[in-house]
């Protein structure tokens, strides 16, 4: 790192979230590493989201400046945020607007990047959840196998609302395509930071309480529900389009991936249209893996019925 005081920005997408904004806006007053800035992008809200932020502005020292968002979707709004130079930082940390941080957040991921050269990195943490009314809910799954290309090709396990990731990281981001279409913003960092090379962590301290209700777009990919969710986009063959978006973005930014990584999406990519007697000895030669014993089985399930 430059500076063992780096600047953290913040990357807040809203897009009318009144509801539940204040108590994370003050999580994010509370944090007890001070030197960060709040980029917020605004998908075109029309409750009281803005005029929240604008109250928060004035109340904290720390930077803060409101953006327009590209009002096409959730990822869009992130990617955009990656994208703007509307405040400079030395690192960057993607917020949903309906979580609580817990104080010590950034002060721990601050602390991992320290002790790292300026190479791509990305830190990421387990999570606390809660119902809509901030009731405890549970943690997210303890994930305990390594954070790396194999994975990340096949299995999202980076909550975004966690993930903090450094200057070489994002402009390893910025290389992707400005047309590219993304299945999230969360699987393509964890994607392209590892795909290059880059270090990821998993921390499985859970950083913040990870709010579940009705207006979530992603959830917490735990529990039965979360396996019966999985087991359905299996069968209806969204996977196979999420794998085909994925793939189609790691073709066009092939130049910037490891060789070895470089392989990994041939392979697997190999795997995916192949005869079946070939697919699984492929998906095996790939390396590919996701973090449990069951969740390996339906992705060799997945590949023997064509569904990958």
């Amino acid at each position: 790192m430059p500076s063992q005081d780096p600047t953290v920005v913040i990357l807040l997408a809203t897009r009318n979230g009144a509801e539940f904004l204040q108590p994370q806006l003050d999580s994010f007053r509370a944090q007890t590493y001070g030197n960060w800035a709040l980029l917020v992008s605004d998908d075109g809200s029309t409750d009281d989201t803005v005029e929240i932020i604008q109250r928060f502005a004035s109340s904290v020292p720390q930077p803060v400046v409101i953006v327009p968002g590209p009002q096409k979707g959730f990822w869009q709004n992130f990617v955009m945020l990656v994208r703007s130079e509307a405040i400079n930082g030395d690192l960057f940390a993607y917020s949903d607007q309906d979580d609580i941080w817990f104080p010590e957040k950034l002060a721990r991921a601050v602390d991992w990047f320290n002790v790292r050269a300026e190479l791509p990195a990305l830190y990421f943490t387990r999570t606390e959840l809660m119902h809509g009314d901030g009731t405890p809910a549970g943690f997210s799954p303890l994930f305990t196998r390594a954070p790396m290309f194999r994975n990340a090709l096949v299995q999202n396990i980076g909550g975004g609302n966690t993930m903090v990731f450094n200057r070489s990281a994002r402009a390893a981001l910025l290389t992707t395509p400005t047309d590219a279409e993304l299945v999230s913003h969360d699987w393509w960092t964890y994607q392209v930071v590892t795909g290059i090379g880059g270090d990821a962590y998993y921390d499985p301290w859970p950083s913040l309480k990870y709010r579940q209700h009705g207006q979530n777009i992603v959830g917490a990919n735990i529990g039965w529900r979360a396996r019966m969710v999985r087991l359905t986009a299996l069968a209806n063959g969204r996977v196979v389009s999420w794998n085909e978006v994925n793939l189609r973005v790691l073709s066009r930014m092939r130049d910037t991936l490891t060789p070895e990584n470089a392989g990994v999406v041939d392979l697997y990519a190999r795997a995916r249209r192949a005869s079946w007697p070939m697919r699984l000895w492929l998906i095996w030669k790939s390396g590919v893996y996701r973090q449990s014993l069951v969740e390996n089985i339906g992705l060799s399930v997945g590949a023997l019925f064509g569904k990958i």
